[in-house]
């Protein structure tokens, strides 16, 4: 017996000779194996069989075989064949699935061939032996190429774990409509990777194919000061920034908020301004964690910024400061007419979701209780956002029971955040969110759970609408991947995603943003920004 490699000259002194051919890689799936046997007569005898079909054979001659012979010879043949088999699945370094199916086929064959009717071989023997031959060329060919597992090295092993960690976690199972793992075997054939260098930039085209500006891969450097974000100090110029929606013409990059007190808070720079350069570099295709990287540096350093705010464009030159990112600010209010023993309104300012956000919201509540405290607003202006646990933990403070939001995927729902009310520490007193434009990604999950659930009154302007989940993961060599893994949905079911959540009503715009001057409002009804108690809390 002789396996067929595409060459015509096996097929004359072979007695008898069998192909194993498979649609897909035989590492994976069951096969289709294609029997040709030639039996002791003129003619030739051919067989099909499909393993799927519980090894069903058809064979076809001219000519009635020579039973006697052909079995005596047959079952040592494809014994023959199957060590073939063996011997190259071993030697290409693929998994051997393919062979315990051929040891089931070589006994039952028998019984079967015994009880098939011949039929008229329609196909000369040397075409079908040419054909298979062919066929068989190209499969093993075309596994070979598809799995070098055998000759990875350092830089295809990592490129595979970027792969693997964007094939596990992103959102869109259709990876923009392109076959995934084709993709993977079409990189590791034609794409360099020699160098750390070119590995990076393999891992960086793959994932411009998802065509989704939040999935992003980060080199060292970069995947560091990502998650620097989240921890309670930064040496920069207090920026969140963002990409442009879409659906406009602006270019450059937006930004969300800036830090209370920080260099561009100074400067004036506002949520929706836009930077169009940062130190001459134009952030037109800039990636917003390299231009993160570029407003960080050494304290006491320079960076230069064009800033666009309309249709005015300004230069600023900024000091990289230290600038803390304590998330919670507190400030008990008076408000007008109610005397000096009437209830008191407690203001809390929320600039960002970092580590133990919602440990600082709830001690906060407690301190301003004792203070005779027994209303709240909750100010979530330029609030780009921040870790999602703990925006829905904030969420929980709130909440005595109900849906805080839906994680859903490409098939749907895929989890509930929910609260049962055990984590409530002010679920009863009367609320009020503030948002914005800056509002944004956790900011917007708590602000839609605590809307759809009737537990605040929104007031201020519709928010960023960030309705995609990012997760990051660090790859082997320090670098890591920011990967869209979910989109989220508010208790309503709506879909936030740049639309943003509408309020229930506007916010004056002369309303201050800092929490020493809010208070200034509730006190003095002479004031431009003036809001009565009973008013600012109705519905």
């Amino acid at each position: 017996m002789e396996v067929i490699l595409g060459s015509s000259a096996a097929f004359a002194a072979a007695p008898s000779f069998a192909v194993c051919y498979s649609r897909r890689n035989l590492t994976a799936y069951s096969s289709e194996v294609l029997i040709l046997n030639r039996f002791p007569v003129k003619k030739s005898r051919s067989c099909y069989l499909n393993s799927k079909e519980r090894n069903f054979a058809i064979c076809s001659s001219s000519q009635s075989p020579d039973w006697n012979n052909a079995f005596k010879n047959f079952p040592r043949s494809f014994w023959w064949l199957n060590k073939r088999l063996a011997l190259h699945c071993s030697f290409f370094g693929l998994k051997t699935e393919c062979i315990p199916g051929l040891r089931k086929i070589s006994i039952s064959l028998q019984k079967e061939v015994k009880r098939v009717e011949t039929l008229n071989n329609v196909i000369p023997s040397f075409s079908l032996h040419l054909i298979a031959g062919v066929m068989l060329f190209m499969t093993l060919g075309a596994t070979v190429t598809k799995t070098p597992s055998w000759a990875l090295t350092e830089e295809n092993l990592l490129f595979l774990e970027a792969w693997r960690a964007v094939d596990r976690a992103y959102v869109d199972k259709s990876f923009n409509g392109q076959s995934w793992f084709r993709y993977r075997e079409n990189a590791l054939r034609t794409e360099p990777m020699n160098t750390r260098e070119e590995t990076y930039a393999a891992i960086r085209k793959m994932v411009a194919t998802l065509d989704d500006p939040f999935t992003r891969f980060l080199e060292p450097k970069k995947f560091k000061s990502l998650r620097s974000g989240t921890r309670s100090t930064l040496t920069g110029v207090g920026l969140s920034i963002g990409y442009p929606k879409k659906d406009t013409s602006d270019s450059g990059l937006v930004v969300i908020s800036t830090a209370p007190g920080g260099p561009a808070f100074k400067a004036g720079v506002l949520s929706g301004d836009f930077i169009l350069a940062i130190d001459d570099a134009s952030t037109e295709s800039m990636e917003i964690y390299d231009a993160a990287e570029r407003l960080q540096g050494p304290e006491g350093s320079k960076v230069e910024l064009a800033v666009r705010h309309g249709s005015e464009t300004r230069h600023l030159s900024l000091i990289r400061e230290k600038v803390l990112l304590n998330p919670v600010k507190s400030r008990v209010c008076r408000p007008a007419g109610l005397g000096e023993d009437g209830p008191l309104v407690g203001y809390i300012k929320l600039t960002s979701f970092t580590q133990n956000a919602s440990g600082a919201v709830r001690e906060a509540i407690e301190t301003m209780r004792g203070n005779n405290v027994n209303s709240f607003i909750l100010d979530l202006r330029d609030n780009s956002g921040g870790l999602f646990p703990e925006g829905v933990e904030i969420a929980k403070i709130w909440l005595d029971k109900g849906v805080i939001v839906y994680i859903c995927d490409s098939q749907g729902v895929r989890d509930i955040y929910e609260t049962d009310g055990k984590n409530a520490t002010a679920a009863s007193e009367p609320l009020v969110v503030l948002v914005n434009k800056g509002t944004a990604s956790a900011s917007e999950i708590l602000a839609g759970a605590l809307k759809d659930n009737k537990r605040a009154v929104l007031i201020g302007e519709p928010t960023y609408g960030k309705g995609k989940i990012q997760s990051v993961f660090e790859l082997s060599d320090g670098s890591g991947l920011a990967i869209t893994v979910a989109r989220y949905e508010t208790p309503a079911h709506i879909d936030i995603d740049k639309v943003g959540i509408i309020p229930d009503r506007p916010l004056p715009i002369s309303f201050p943003k800092d929490e020493d001057s809010f208070c200034g409002c509730l006190q003095d009804p002479a004031s431009a920004c003036y809001f009565n108690k009973v008013e600012l809390f109705s519905r």
